[in-house]
């Protein structure tokens, strides 16, 4: 072989070592914090009770960091389409870390957001919002019925802030 065939050879050696090494140094095995059922049954619950002291009967639905339904909460008198607009909502809010009214907003006002709306299981109406633990997003509420998504957001915003230490 002639010397710049080996250099080459060598050098693309050692640098697949040294990525091989790199890897073995990140962990293999990860932990991530997310909601827990007692914190998302908490959250359901002071979001329907937030909702109910304005005179709206709303359905909440809790969701994990993956978009998993953690907790849902049904007021009396809430109408049934609520369960799955709640539950898109929070999927939504999780699966973007951002608030649903915040993607809507972006999506009318931004033609490179505008598909948004066509992603399966993406609901863009206000009332979904990120849980989050210091500024990590560990799940999502999402709320229906009240009569317009922001007040289905504040509904949710109210419970959250109530819950603040929980959220640490």
């Amino acid at each position: 072989m002639n010397t710049p065939i080996r250099t080459a050879l060598a050098l693309s050696l050692i640098a697949a070592s040294a990525f091989a090494q790199a890897q073995s140094a990140a962990p293999l095995v990860r932990s991530e914090r997310n909601v827990s059922l007692e914190l998302a049954n908490q959250i359901a619950a002071a979001t329907v009770a937030a909702c109910s002291a304005n005179g709206h009967a709303v359905t909440a639905t809790v969701v994990d960091r993956a978009g998993n339904v953690r907790a849902v909460q049904r007021a009396d008198n809430a109408g049934p389409h609520t369960l799955e607009a709640s539950r898109l909502k929070a999927y939504t809010s999780a699966s973007a870390r951002n608030t649903t009214l915040a993607m809507m907003e972006a999506s009318q006002k931004n033609p490179a957001a505008a598909n948004l709306k066509d992603i399966p299981g993406y609901l863009l109406l206000g009332g979904g919002v990120p849980v989050r633990a210091g500024n990590e997003v560990i799940g999502a509420v999402g709320v229906g019925g009240a009569p317009g998504g922001h007040l289905d957001e504040q509904c949710a915003v109210a419970a959250l802030d109530q819950l603040k230490a929980a959220l640490q």
